[in-house]
């Protein structure tokens, strides 16, 4: 989907919310948050802090409550970027907690006795701790498309907070309510089909971060009978998936995604199939960025697909690897041609006619259209995956997890590396990203607990014999 396209698909949402919105506000005459200079100006921060005020006050029920609340998430939606900076900069600092508050509430809690006075304390300790901030934005879920509404306000947060000290409160308070909301026992698993609503559709275009969906044969393609798409939902946001996964029905590893892709290639009966190809999972909200749900989602689905499909005997992704090159591009020279056997150096320094395996990789991976050339390609072939299998089992971020935070996500799901593949996706995005490489992770259904609980403990990268082997 073009850009174009995508920018007009956020525009409508946006209408649509703010037209919304206007009625309820206007509805119980609380509509003067509207008049609100785009850029939110000194004067109008005062008007706005007696509007976030009227909002805490709560005064004539529900529905008064829900007007105010609508006028002052109109507003919010008219301002431009700098108004809405300063819309959470009054919540950060207007709205906070009252330490003078919390620590009335400690010395009180240090001077309770009895169990009930203690108990009494702990609740007003609590109640001191949480800043009225939280109950602002606590009433927005009362609205069409609310939780949306602060999924996306976040998302604006979290990049603002880098550079904006006093948002990061704001960040985390609103982090720590989404994520209550989004408890994965509330989320619901559907099949997206092709008689699925357009809009639900269109958001598999704009949502898709791995194989960018051309047209609507593309989508048509992905979604044919040897082919499933299920995502999260959650009832508060009913038409917009939380993240999805994409599967295809195979015989066999599938070892290349533009074969897997291919709108020419037959439609398999699903029912012969015997393995399942995991090929594409994108997070839709980036808002709900460091709220995990994506861990059960795989193993649902493999639920799901086995009770459907009792022919299904694997279960294995075909994935990017999306760090390789820029890890393999920060790599000194003793660094890369350590981790490359002397066979392949040689190889390399004779395609190349270069004077060293680092010099010369680099030299092939430079030229012009390389991946056409079979001779760049069988030179290449042995040292790239040799590489990819020392950075896929040996480098660690600080922590201890895998560098790759796509390795990272499946080894943490359970899956084992199982066969690295070259050759398997010639699109610019990978080329770019991992020299054409590409992976299969395999979830073995016994061997998943086990695996999440090796990787987890002792960050151990659970890895096939064969993947082991390429290694110097």
């Amino acid at each position: 989907m073009t850009e174009i396209k995508k920018t007009g698909f956020w525009d409508r949402a946006l209408r649509n919310l703010r037209g919304a919105w206007e009625k309820i506000a206007a509805a119980e005459d609380n509509f003067s948050a509207a008049s609100l200079s785009p850029d939110l100006s000194d004067h109008d921060r005062e008007q706005l802090i007696e509007q976030m005020q009227a909002c805490l006050e709560a005064r004539g029920g529900e529905v008064s409550a829900r007007s105010r609340a609508a006028a002052l998430g109109h507003a919010y939606l008219a301002l431009n970027e700098t108004g809405r900076k300063r819309f959470l900069t009054v919540m950060a600092d207007e709205f906070d907690v009252d330490n003078a508050q919390v620590d009335d509430a400690v010395q009180a809690l240090a001077a309770s006795g009895d169990p009930a006075d203690r108990f009494k304390a702990e609740q007003n300790l609590r109640k001191a701790l949480e800043a009225p901030r939280l109950k602002l934005m606590t009433q927005f879920n009362a609205l069409p498309e609310g939780v949306k509404f602060l999924v996306d306000m976040r998302d604006e947060l979290i990049g603002w907070s880098r550079a904006e000290p006093s948002l990061v409160k704001v960040e985390a308070d609103l982090k720590a309510l989404l994520a209550s909301w989004f408890d994965v026992g509330f989320l619901e698993l559907k099949q997206i089909t092709w008689q699925a609503p357009a809009a639900l559709l269109e958001k598999l275009f704009v949502y898709e971060a791995v194989h960018e969906i051309k047209d609507w044969d593309d989508l048509k393609n992905r979604l044919a009978s040897d082919r499933r798409c299920f995502a999260y939902f959650h009832p508060r946001m009913p038409d917009e998936p939380l993240i999805f996964v994409w599967v295809a029905l195979v015989k066999g590893m599938s070892a290349n995604v533009q074969e897997l892709l291919d709108k020419g290639a037959p439609i398999m009966d699903a029912e012969s199939a015997d393995t399942a190809i995991f090929y594409s999972i994108s997070n839709a909200q980036d808002g709900l960025k460091g709220i995990n749900f994506g861990n059960f989602l795989i193993k649902r689905v493999v639920g799901r697909l086995s009770a459907e499909l009792k022919g299904l005997k694997r279960f294995a992704t075909l994935s990017p690897i999306p760090g390789l090159m820029k890890w393999l591009d920060r790599l000194r020279p003793e660094e890369l041609s350590g981790n490359l056997s002397t066979a392949n150096g040689e190889k390399l320094m004779e395609a190349a006619a270069q004077g060293s395996p680092e010099t010369a990789l680099r030299e092939l991976l430079a030229r012009p259209r390389w991946y056409e050339d079979e001779k760049v390609m069988e030179a290449l072939k042995d040292s790239i995956l040799q590489l990819s299998a020392h950075y896929l089992l040996k480098e660690k971020r600080r922590q201890g997890t895998a560098l790759d935070s796509v390795a990272h996500f499946h080894l943490n799901n359970g899956a084992r590396v199982e066969q690295l593949n070259w050759a398997a996706d010639l699109s610019t995005k990978g080329l770019t990203q991992s020299a054409s490489v590409m992976l299969n992770y395999l979830y073995e259904v016994d061997d998943i607990e086990a695996n999440h609980e090796s990787y987890r403990s002792g960050k151990e990268v659970i890895a096939s014999s064969n993947v082991h082997s390429l290694l110097k």
